[in-house]
């Protein structure tokens, strides 16, 4: 039962921090430099930012794209 009732408080503190979610494996450009990047299957993103300014931040894209080894 506590446990149950912490998850709904975890919960609703992390509905409340951001207004929309994109779902779907999405990642940041790759650094120049090192080449790091971030991936997720979930974002959070503020209803202030626009699709096409998180389209072009984040997308499937810019994923990068793995080869198989043989």
């Amino acid at each position: 039962m506590k446990n149950t009732l912490i998850l709904l408080i975890c919960s609703l503190f992390l509905f409340n921090c951001s207004n929309r979610y994109v779902f779907g494996t999405k990642c940041t450009s790759p650094d120049k430099l090192t080449g790091a990047y971030e991936k997720s299957f979930i974002w959070s993103v503020n209803r202030t930012m626009s699709d096409e300014s998180f389209g072009k931040r984040i997308s499937r894209e810019n994923c990068p794209k793995l080869t198989k080894k043989s």
